[in-house]
């Protein structure tokens, strides 16, 4: 089986430190191995600091702190079924021509406990939650039992502890419930409040800036003239930044003015800023320089397909991200790296949020030694074809595809037959 893994560390070429020469015009003499980028994000996407959550937010955010029980859960004995609390042993030797005969004596509820203590030949009728009356240790539940005149019969034995919650059982006090680092589900709130707890230590949500450039790109629903193209990466990028725990800071439109995308670089507030287009070597491609001499240009052009013009670097603590214009090298600029880095901000792991498939090659996948390849592909079958359209700006290619294969850098790609990680689009 050929995958390919986004958490490997691998050993790669060290990034110049030298002031990054404007390539504008001129082209990449050379470009960063995707390891490259991998090593930069992973020393500089720490995880930001906690802040208290509500526990009815707490769905979606990653724990800072592991969360210990503080008491036990079941806090009291109780029954699991509606029916009759009894002493259990009296139970035995209930058969259809011996059935055994109680006298009910009270009842209990939940919130309502019994108050007496039930006594040899007495039942307590009892409903499911409610504490399990003194004197009992077992539930007779109610579709096996006849009611007389004088109490109740059954036919079946139900030994000591049947249908009884016993003290602990679900969470014992000390015991860690949920330990840090884990992307809280609906039903983990669920339980933490079991706990009586309204309120965890989360990590903080990266503050993630979208900068939109080019003076020919319209928000949608807005008049575009005849050379003017709608905006497909705002919402492409605002959907992939929530997948990825992140909130939206702000979302800017800063056209080819580079005093406005210099504004948009260094205006404080943001955790990560995403720069989409104006990062190849165009005339109006200006985010890379202003990145430079606000900050810090540590990456700009890899060796991979599509996105070989993306970049990233850092103003103080905000980390930017360098996203080429046509789409889906938008999307696979982000996915490879400022999402990796939004999920390590949010104390997410590091690997992509994909389910993964092995299926074997239908037709051949083809690259090109010396780049990594996005290689966006069907599964028929339960085999992998490519899709015919495969450009950067064809970004249906991605709605017509199930997923994509990675081909490493060392590969010409995968000849029918191979077997092959399939990077799913969809969850299900």
């Amino acid at each position: 089986m050929t995958g390919f893994d986004p958490g490997r560390r691998t050993e790669a070429h060290s990034t110049s430190s030298a002031p990054p020469r404007d390539v504008r015009m001129r082209g990449f003499s050379s470009r960063a191995e995707v390891a490259d980028v991998w090593q930069w994000i992973d020393r500089h996407a720490s995880a930001l600091p906690a802040e208290a959550v509500a526990i009815d937010d707490a769905p979606g955010r990653v724990l800072a702190r592991d969360v210990v029980a503080t008491a036990d859960v079941p806090a009291f004995d109780r029954s699991a079924m509606d029916g009759y609390a009894v002493r259990g042993d009296e139970t035995i030797g209930a058969g259809d021509y011996n059935p055994l005969a109680f006298s009910v004596v009270g009842r209990a509820l939940p919130g309502e406990p019994f108050a007496g203590t039930v006594q040899p030949g007495e039942a307590v009728r009892i409903m499911t939650g409610a504490p399990l009356p003194s004197g009992a240790d077992a539930v007779v539940p109610a579709e096996y039992v006849r009611e007389t005149a004088q109490g109740i019969e059954t036919s079946m034995a139900f030994g000591p502890g049947k249908h009884v919650g016993r003290v602990g059982e679900d969470i014992a006090r000390g015991a860690i419930v949920l330990a840090a680092g884990r992307r809280l589900r609906p039903q983990d709130a669920g339980v933490l409040a079991s706990l009586g707890i309204d309120r965890i230590d989360a990590i903080r949500r990266p503050r993630v800036r979208i900068v939109v450039t080019g003076n020919e790109v319209v928000a949608p629903g807005q008049p575009k003239g005849t050379y003017d193209i709608y905006d497909a990466n705002s919402a492409m990028l605002q959907g992939l930044v929530a997948r990825d725990g992140g909130e939206l800071h702000e979302h800017l439109r800063a056209g080819d003015d580079p005093a406005v995308i210099r504004d948009a670089l260094t205006r404080g507030g943001a955790d990560v800023v995403l720069v989409s287009g104006g990062s190849s070597v165009g005339t109006e491609d200006h985010a890379p320089r202003l990145l430079a001499e606000a900050g810090e240009l540590a990456i700009h052009g890899v060796a991979m397909r599509p996105s070989s013009p993306a970049g990233c670097g850092r103003i103080g603590e905000t980390l930017v991200f360098l996203l080429p214009g046509n789409p889906v090298s938008c999307l696979c600029a982000y996915d490879f790296f400022a999402g990796r880095a939004i999920r390590m901000r949010g104390g997410l792991p590091q690997r992509w949020p994909y389910v993964e498939r092995n299926a074997r090659v239908a037709r051949k996948i083809v690259s090109a030694i010396g780049r990594v390849d996005y290689c966006r592909v069907r599964l028929r079958d339960g085999e992998v074809e490519p899709l015919a359209l495969s450009g950067a700006s064809v970004l249906s290619s991605t709605t017509r595809a199930d997923g994509f294969v990675v081909i490493p850098a060392d590969s010409e790609g995968f000849a029918p037959g191979s077997e092959v990680t399939v990077h799913l689009y969809d969850a299900a």
